[in-house]
């Protein structure tokens, strides 16, 4: 039989040297996970309003011509784009029924506003990932006792107990986030105890174990580390709840004390006099909402974009 020359034919099968060569390059999960929140147009848009609000919040105190407290009595409940006619300074946003600046008022609230809420969730966030982290990894007797102090906790409304606190406490920027944290990581302990309960049945804390790694360097070195993507989600979204918070004490009048402002505060004056001047109340009133929107649907583009799940 005459042999047949390989030449004449065209392999036209898969090639095994290009199946193997690697076509995209490598890239870390948290570089993969900002670059699909980076093509979230929507989370982005939202990421530079709260950008937007916390730059002005830091600024304009600082370079405004007036204070918080100061009052111009000559020219009280002065519409938008009112020039004084004393110093020739422009009041964007027109003054209060006491002659202070609103503008000014605004920003400087939202200093404050924005100082609660991000300092109330870390403080929350550290607490419950300590505690969510060894109720979860211990479990058994050590996990009912820990989950029956958290059901106790949340079986009395959380206003309640922070309109208590702020009543026994001296009024302050301080004691809002005492008053707060003493109760807002429990929903946070609670998340880290699922994950930490799911992630310690796999082989590496397995693996940990055998080699002898104490029950404190596996939750903190092994554990911990593989829930912060579900942490970081549930801190922007409680962000928006801390404000709102804020801003319901201050409008009842357990915010923060004279001469200080915040947006609640803000819209507690401004209700007073809403039917002659909304605007007075409007104005907070918009700042809050559009910083909880905000807030709210970036951690919804967060939750989407560390989601392995949604890795395209």
């Amino acid at each position: 039989m005459r042999n047949i020359d390989k030449k004449l034919f065209d392999w036209v099968g898969p090639n095994a040297e290009e199946s193997e060569e690697i076509t995209r390059p490598s890239i870390s999960y948290w570089k993969d996970a900002m670059h699909r929140l980076r093509k979230n147009k929507t989370a982005m848009v939202c990421l530079c309003i709260i950008a937007f609000i916390g730059l002005l919040s830091l600024i304009v105190p600082v370079v405004s011509p007036y204070s918080i407290s100061e009052q111009h009595l000559t020219h009280t409940d002065a519409p938008m784009f009112f020039k004084d006619p004393t110093d020739g300074h422009m009041h964007l946003f027109g003054t209060d029924s006491l002659g202070r600046d609103i503008f000014t008022r605004l920003w400087s609230g939202g200093r404050v506003s924005l100082f609660i809420a991000f300092t109330a969730v870390i403080i929350n966030c550290i607490i419950g990932i300590i505690y969510g982290g060894i109720s979860g990894f211990f479990g058994e007797a050590v996990d009912n006792i820990m989950m029956r102090i958290i059901e106790v906790i949340n079986g009395i409304p959380y206003l309640i107990i922070i309109i208590l606190l702020m009543m026994v406490l001296e009024q302050g920027v301080a004691t809002m986030v005492i008053a707060y944290a003493t109760v807002g990581w429990t929903g946070m302990a609670r998340l880290v105890r699922g994950q930490v309960m799911s992630l310690k049945q796999q082989d590496y804390v397995t693996a940990a174990k055998v080699m002898g790694a104490k029950p404190s360097r596996i939750i903190f070195k092994h554990l911990i580390p593989n829930t912060l993507s579900v942490v970081i989600v549930n801190i922007t979204l409680s962000i928006p709840s801390v404000i709102f918070t804020e801003a319901f004490l201050s409008y009842i009048g357990l915010g923060v004390p004279v001469p200080l402002s915040s947006w609640g505060i803000m819209a507690s004056d401004g209700s007073i006099v809403f039917q002659t001047y909304p605007s007075q109340m409007l104005i907070p009133g918009i700042c809050i909402s559009l910083t909880m929107l905000s807030f709210n649907l970036l951690g919804d583009g967060l939750r989407d974009a560390l989601d392995p799940r949604l890795r395209r």
